[in-house]
């Protein structure tokens, strides 16, 4: 299927197709409510008859893309070429923002970075149109920014390349974050093998106010669950918490899952999400997510293997670190005790504000 700065919807419609009838099989085989994670892995299982154990056994799925960065797509890309392929197995992406370095100002910075990394670029460019590959070149924005406006829908499943890659589950989508081998395997037809996931369920309810934002939330989870609570496990936020966020407020929590370890992270389709699909040109995908609109959502009733629940009507602004981000602070109470007894800095000389959590 050719690329395009967009999912076609014949990808879309394809998943969807067999949902419903794969979602209702798990459920005979389980014998109970589907969470919103087991739907869309047993939509892309390989094998439906392979054995399934949450944090077991070993499972191929066939994701329905992959996305790279520029500094890791340049060895996937040469493993890739040797496979005498004419072009990828599933759509693909090439997106040039890693090796830009943020030093000067953002003109400055981006002519040096096109002059210095000139080869790897042209490299890039030359290979992805040669092989039907999708490639965003310098100056295009942030790989998770960019998958997430254009490529992530509902109920899908993809690879990438990049630790962030878990942002487009605030679309919906099981995304994860892999090494280069892995994208090949997929790239060039093979299944791609992950251990069967364990699902945490995060429970919000009410509605964030005050100074609280999405970001507050996955603090909150990471205070709860550590920097490796969510090792071998996709956190599904679930409860009418969730639909009062905005898809891009999701989007800033599902990246951040990589601070406690997690495979990724991941939302249930709501209206939100429907107005984002809208709002970035994407209303065919939306229209069709309605159609399976209870598929995309967690059964009532399913089952998780641990619960946290979050009210965010009571949630306040946290402040996490310094030295692990599952250290939380709420803005408010005096921290000074504890900042001068671990002998940490009280005088700031520097900030750094960042864009790349904050979809």
């Amino acid at each position: 299927m050719s690329v395009s700065a967009g999912t076609p919807i014949e990808l879309v419609e394809g998943v969807y197709a067999t949902l419903v009838e794969r979602a209702n099989a798990g459920r005979a085989r389980f014998g109970r409510p589907l969470t919103l994670t087991e739907k869309i892995l047993l939509n892309h299982l390989d094998d439906a008859s392979a054995d399934i154990e949450r944090g077991g056994t070993y499972n191929d799925f066939r994701p329905d893309r992959v996305a790279m960065q520029d500094a890791t797509a340049q060895m996937a890309l040469l493993q890739f070429m040797t496979a005498g392929l004419p072009t990828t197995a599933v759509p693909s992406t090439v997106h040039c923002d890693h090796l830009i370095l943020a030093k000067v100002g953002a003109k400055i910075d981006l002519g040096v970075a096109i002059d210095t990394n000139k080869e790897v670029y042209d490299f890039l460019r030359t290979v992805s149109a040669k092989y039907d590959i999708g490639f965003w070149g310098p100056d295009s924005g942030i790989i998770h920014q960019v998958v997430l406006e254009h490529y992530a829908f509902p109920g899908g499943m993809m690879i990438g390349t990049d630790s962030h890659t878990p942002n487009a589950g605030g679309l919906g989508m099981v995304a994860i974050g892999v090494g280069g081998a892995d994208a090949v395997d997929v790239m060039t037809g093979f299944p791609f093998n992950v251990r069967w996931p364990k699902v945490i369920g995060v429970k919000l309810t009410g509605e964030l106010s005050g100074w609280s934002s999405p970001k507050d939330v996955i603090l909150e989870v990471a205070r709860v669950l550590t920097v490796e609570g969510g090792t071998g496990a996709i956190i599904e936020y679930f409860g009418p918490g969730a639909d009062s966020i905005s898809a891009t407020g999701k989007a800033t929590i599902c990246n951040m899952g990589a601070e406690i370890g997690a495979t990724c992270s991941l939302f249930p389709y709501d209206h939100n999400m429907s107005m984002y699909l809208k709002a970035t040109g994407r209303e065919s995908i939306a229209d069709a997510a309605d159609e399976v609109a209870d598929e995309l959502r967690p059964d009532d009733g399913a089952s998780y293997d641990q619960v946290i629940e979050i009210d965010l009507n009571e949630l306040k602004p946290l402040i996490n670190g310094p030295h692990s981000p599952d250290r939380a602070h709420r803005i408010g109470k005096n921290v000074g005790e504890e900042a001068l007894a671990n002998g940490w800095p009280l005088e700031i000389s520097a900030a750094l504000i960042g864009s790349c959590t904050n979809s």
